[in-house]
């Protein structure tokens, strides 16, 4: 295989991937709150490290996959009080649901799948070793108990990841808050306050009280896969403050070098604005996969390079699933198989393919690919390159489906009014289609076959050149 590069936020540019230690690579991924149910941002997430964790076991490599869940935040504790519910009901009943959600989507579980609240000893050994190295303290303010906070300034080149290098504008001690002695500190620990169920007290040094939010990760990467891990990953607005919190902890705590590689994934958005519970501007998973197949959802986000932005529309899930309906009428007559038993690693698409996919997991030039296949399989009904497509989609997670499953509960739901063309408005719309096609327009003879798909009839072109069609 081609060798694997990777785009690095850290470097800001492509760099091949060397693992730590050869042949293994551990991967950990800041995955969910649990307060609501899970919108296509969340879904564009987990499908790209989907993506990632599948190419490395392509390549041969032992992965360590973890994606955390964050139990315990303010978010979860207004959401449970609004409810009036505990809060283990809460997040309980949506992870659950985002745990259906991603096997829909055809989601490899993670390795691990850690929750907060699991890792309060491992977030209290870690708070201490900060202490000990001068980078926290507690500032009760002459109480008894008081939060404890990370002293950003006593750690060197803060804000090297995001580029958010301290300035000398923060001087200033905040006085509004008796816990911080700079606005630019966070919590590593929340004192409980007397209004604080007895389900977010847990017992410390400091006072009973619960994790900051940043200390999570920090505490559960490390402990699950090591001080030094190969890459991290998540959503672009991870970046700052979180992910770079998140360094300042877990290397202040060991004193080396805590990731490699850091991949993070673009927005999405709606009318150019970033989608998000905060803003109210989300669609829910749940919500789409009502109106698009789960393969649907996945094709849109891969259409798309991980790290660009993407605009959220219905005309685009439109397009995605017309798109997908090609690539399964290529491969009507394949049955499902073992992808791995029938690749043919040498056959020039696939070389193709696995160029792509190594040069920084670039899935729309993957995908490309995949309809260069349907097209040569259109022409000459080649059983080999048939199962090439279906093989290579299977990689990426798409094509998972018998071809008539997916084109029965797809093909359907794609008309319109139906038209009932009789078989000589048939033969008139094949020879429109045919002269558009000697013009070179293509996009007019495609809007004709779809015209005909969305009612039911089917065009296949065949070897010879002629174009012979059926109902479906």
């Amino acid at each position: 295989m081609s060798t694997l590069r990777i785009y690095n936020s850290f470097s800001r540019k492509k760099q091949i991937f060397y693992p730590i230690t050869p042949g293994k690579v551990s991967l950990y991924v800041c995955g969910i709150t649990a307060y609501d149910y899970c919108h296509l941002g969340h879904a564009r997430l987990m499908i790209v490290f989907d993506i990632v964790q599948r190419w490395l076991r392509i390549n041969n490599y032992d992965v360590t996959y973890v994606r955390n869940i964050t139990d315990i935040d303010d978010k979860i504790i207004a959401c449970a009080k609004k409810n009036n519910e505990s809060i283990k009901t809460l997040t309980s009943r949506f992870i659950k649901a985002a745990q259906e959600d991603s096997l829909l989507l055809h989601i490899q579980p993670p390795d691990y799948q850690p929750c907060a609240t699991n890792y309060i000893p491992q977030i209290l050994k870690m708070i201490e070793k900060l202490i000990f190295n001068g980078l926290a303290y507690q500032n009760n303010n002459g109480k008894i108990n008081g939060d404890v906070n990370y002293s950003v300034r006593n750690f060197l080149n803060y804000g090297k990841l995001s580029g958010r290098l301290i300035s000398s504008n923060f001087n200033k001690i905040n006085e509004k808050n008796n816990f911080k002695k700079d606005p630019l500190d966070f919590a590593l620990w929340k004192v409980s306050k007397n209004n604080d169920p007895y389900e977010i007290r847990w017992n410390s040094k400091w006072g009973a009280g619960r994790p900051g939010w940043h200390i999570e990760c920090s505490a559960m990467s490390c402990y699950l896969l090591g001080s030094h891990f190969d890459i991290h990953g998540g959503g672009q607005d991870l970046k700052f403050p979180h992910h770079e919190n998140e360094i300042a902890q877990s290397e202040g705590a060991y004193k080396h070098k805590f990731v490699n590689y850091w991949m993070h994934s673009g927005f999405v958005k709606i009318n150019n604005k970033k989608m998000s519970k905060s803003f109210g501007n989300f669609c829910t998973i749940r919500d789409l996969l009502k109106k698009y197949n789960p393969e649907v959802i996945r094709f849109f986000i891969l259409r798309s390079h991980y790290r660009s932005t993407i605009n959220y529309s219905e005309i685009y899930l439109n397009y995605a699933k017309k798109s997908l309906i090609r690539l399964y009428l290529a491969i009507k007559d394949i049955p499902k198989i073992n992808y791995k038993k029938i690749i043919d690693l040498n056959e020039p698409h696939a070389k193709r393919f696995i160029i792509a996919m190594n040069d920084d997991f670039n899935t729309p030039v993957a995908i490309s690919i995949l309809f260069d296949l349907a097209n040569i399989i259109n022409k000459n009904k080649s059983i080999k390159m048939a199962k090439q497509l279906r093989g290579l989609g299977n990689w990426l997670g798409l094509l998972e489906y018998s071809s008539d499953e997916f084109l029965k509960n797809n093909i359907y739901t794609e008309r319109k009014k139906n038209v009932n063309y009789s078989e000589n408005d048939i033969k008139l719309k094949i020879y429109f289609r045919s002269e558009a096609r000697k013009r070179k327009n293509f996009l007019e003879a495609d809007k004709i076959r779809q015209e005909l798909v969305n009612n039911g009839i089917i065009l296949e072109d065949m070897p010879n050149g002629k174009t012979e069609w059926r109902r479906i």
